[in-house]
């Protein structure tokens, strides 16, 4: 068997957590930022787990994460 590459869009975007699922951040902070209300701002700075139906897609991309 060869070895399996990893999809280098997803390993920037998708970090492994100690119990086998996968962080990733939210979108909607990187421009337009004036209309947006700090509050929001704020809340969309936490990162958040992947839903479970994409696990198996992100999992398929990380394989070695």
């Amino acid at each position: 068997m060869p070895k399996l590459k990893t999809n280098r869009g997803a390993a920037k975007r998708f970090k492994r957590t100690a119990s086998g699922k996968f962080k990733r951040s939210q979108a909607y902070l990187n421009h337009i930022l004036t209309k947006k209300s700090t509050k929001r701002k704020r809340q969309l700075r936490e990162g958040l787990i992947v839903d479970a139906s994409n696990q198996a897609a992100v999992r398929r991309m990380l394989p070695y994460a």
